[in-house]
């Protein structure tokens, strides 16, 4: 038997697949009530449920609590799966029984529940973010208002102050996410951190994002998970699309990763005579790069499952 869940904020709804066929639908609050509310329908099943931002976690971690198998699923693994059925209806209820259809049909792999001290550095990495988003806002401001000449002294003054303010907060929260990575993947981080190209944001955000590098089996899904997974579109002879990437992982770290390739395809070897190869064969900059990134993250991964230092002869 299959569960499939549709979560929200205030409440989830879930449809059981017994035999292929619903067997049971209903919706519950999305608190511990609901919860226990919810367990006597879904023992021996395989439940499923989307990565719907913060409102899944407290569920898929009491579900995993429970002895009862669960997978969290990518949103938009699922939305393809309901576009292929040629699905139209879109309510809670019809979500939560396409999530367990895909989930009869694919059987994902079971979800495990971050590491504590894993969960610490995401939630530090989550509001870094927030400062930096903050901190950029503001200077954007200052800059306006410099380029407009209506900027006076008070005002400046004040803007100023918030973005020295911000630079401390952002510093003290990155040594703080370094520390704590130190105390629980210090090894891993410095192995990690021996790969030319990579810095410690890089460092502490694929540690953090991939918990640890257990949630996989090798470099190519780390790949797919964080979106830079190629896709080719091409049909016959006539039809020749552009490469893109499957952008079905995190932003974030994408970003992070781009930017630790721009240093590694002048300073990593691998990653800069691959890079070179593809520009002489006409590839753009930006496919060129995400090869390179591609390349890293093949390094980083067997360096964090080898428990060795990075060795040039062998990327």
């Amino acid at each position: 038997m299959v569960t499939g869940i549709d979560c929200s904020k205030d409440y989830f709804d879930i449809a059981v697949l017994k035999e292929g066929k619903l067997a049971f639908t209903d919706r519950f609050t999305n608190n511990m009530e609901g919860f226990m509310d919810m367990l006597p329908h879904i023992v021996d099943t395989h439940v499923a449920m989307e990565a719907t931002g913060p409102y899944y976690f407290q569920l898929a971690r009491f579900v995993h609590g429970s002895g009862i198998r669960v997978s969290v699923v990518n949103p938009l693994a699922v939305r393809r799966f309901a576009q292929m059925r040629m699905s139209r209806t879109k309510t809670d209820r019809k979500d939560a029984l396409v999530i367990a259809e895909f989930a009869q049909m694919t059987s994902p792999r079971p979800w495990e529940p971050p590491k504590e001290a894993i969960q610490r550095i995401r939630n530090l990495e989550t509001y870094l973010g927030g400062l930096k988003q903050r901190r950029q806002m503001l200077s954007n401001q200052l800059h306006a208002f410099e380029a407009a000449g209506t900027m006076d002294k008070l005002l400046n003054d004040e803007i100023r102050g918030e973005l020295e303010s911000h630079d401390k907060r952002i510093r003290d929260m990155e040594l703080q996410i370094e520390e704590l990575i130190k105390q629980d993947y210090a090894e891993m981080a410095t192995n990690i951190r021996s790969i030319p190209g990579i810095g410690p944001r890089s460092v502490s955000m694929l540690i953090t994002a991939t918990d640890g590098f257990s949630m996989f089996e090798n470099h190519r899904q780390v790949i797919s998970y964080f979106g830079l997974a190629p896709r080719i579109y091409e049909s016959g002879a006539s039809v020749k699309g552009r490469g893109h990437i499957c952008k079905m992982g995190m932003g974030q770290i994408r970003k992070v990763l781009y930017m630790a390739a721009t240093s590694a395809i002048r300073c990593n070897k691998s990653c800069k005579d691959l890079y070179e190869r593809l520009r002489s064969r006409g590839k753009s900059y930006r496919v060129a790069l995400i090869a390179a990134v591609n390349k890293l993250i093949k390094q980083v991964f067997a360096i964090a499952k080898s428990g060795e230092a990075y060795k040039a002869e062998l990327a």
